[in-house]
């Protein structure tokens, strides 16, 4: 079996259901994911996004960082990919300033207690 055909370890599944749960046109950060399931790592969320296949029915293009900005997508931090996860959160109707942050943090979505 190939990386691109492995099956998902137990964190990355639990990390891939959360994702699962953010509605179109909302975002939560790294931490606040990382914090809803338990883990101290917001990057260990990053890279079991990094390796999410199956992209974008698992919605990690709804991930971003804390300080607003877009963060990585499809394990590249920049180019064509961060800026089809722009495309897909704009179309969902998330606005973003000329530097790639968060206009405003009304889309930033919690999870229910």
């Amino acid at each position: 079996m190939g990386p691109e055909k492995r099956q998902p370890t137990y964190f990355e599944g639990r990390v891939y259901a959360a994702v699962g749960e953010i509605p179109s046109g909302k975002v939560v950060t790294y931490q606040s994911l990382a914090h809803h399931l338990g883990c101290r790592s917001a990057q260990a969320v990053g890279q079991a996004l990094k390796r999410n296949p199956f992209a974008p029915r698992i919605p990690c293009h709804r991930v971003v960082r804390a300080d607003g900005s877009l963060g990585g997508y499809a394990g590249r931090d920049s180019g064509s990919r961060v800026a089809e996860k722009r495309c897909m959160l704009e179309s969902e109707g998330v606005r973003f300033d000329s530097r790639g942050r968060l206009i405003s943090m009304e889309c930033l979505w919690c999870w229910p207690d």
